[in-house]
């Protein structure tokens, strides 16, 4: 089974860093496999705890060797909740990969465990639009919202802002998952280069 790896969070440092450098990107250290994946960068401030600097990934299962090439930067510098993550902020950057696994269709919109599952919600809103939304299993938890919170988030995020009630949620299709998660910081990154390669990657890099 693959997981989540050290490799894989370095092939992202490597994009963003190639990215604002020119430099060639090494070769990836990890099979070529398909995944479902996300890509979340998040940046700690005088030592703080992280911020959410991006996020994005994709629900439909991608070689994990242009996934990871296309959500390093989409996650970095597309993320419309975002300003694009400027050069001078990489040192400060953490990036956690996220391989999904284990979908499985949930019974009701409580079906599924805090800190385990992540979802994707669908539903039709009283305009007969179609909607859907998706947390990764950490955010729950790390927001600690119960069960009913994290599912009315998931509603505004998927763009309704109409009332939600108990009815309305019964009409929900989740589809619960879980997570495989590596998460490296700029330090440690730059310390596995160095050690890896016998290089600094931030030596052509202007922070």
């Amino acid at each position: 089974m693959v997981s989540a790896s050290k490799e894989m969070a370095v092939y992202c440092f490597d994009i963003l860093v190639a990215h604002y450098t020119g430099d060639v990107v090494p070769p990836p250290a990890f099979e070529e496999v398909h995944f479902p994946l996300f890509v979340t960068w998040k940046k700690v401030v005088n030592g703080g705890e992280p911020r959410l600097r991006g996020c994005i990934g994709t629900l439909e299962a991608r070689c994990l060797f242009t996934g990871f090439k296309d959500y390093a930067l989409t996650s970095a510098l597309r993320d419309r909740r975002f300003s694009p993550i400027q050069v001078k902020e990489i040192p400060y950057l953490e990036c956690t990969v996220s391989l999904l696994i284990n979908y499985e269709l949930a019974t009701s919109y409580l079906d599924w465990e805090i800190g385990k599952h992540g979802m994707i919600l669908e539903f039709m809103d009283p305009d007969n639009l179609r909607r859907s939304a998706t947390y990764l299993p950490e955010v729950a938890a790390q927001e600690g919202w119960t069960k009913i919170e994290t599912v009315d988030s998931l509603v505004r995020k998927a763009g309704y802002m109409g009332p939600i009630t108990e009815s309305f949620r019964r009409k929900f299709r989740i589809t619960r998952y879980q997570s495989s998660l590596f998460t490296m910081s700029c330090c440690d990154y730059i310390s596995y280069v160095k050690r890896a390669r016998g290089i600094d990657p931030f030596l052509s890099l202007k922070c």
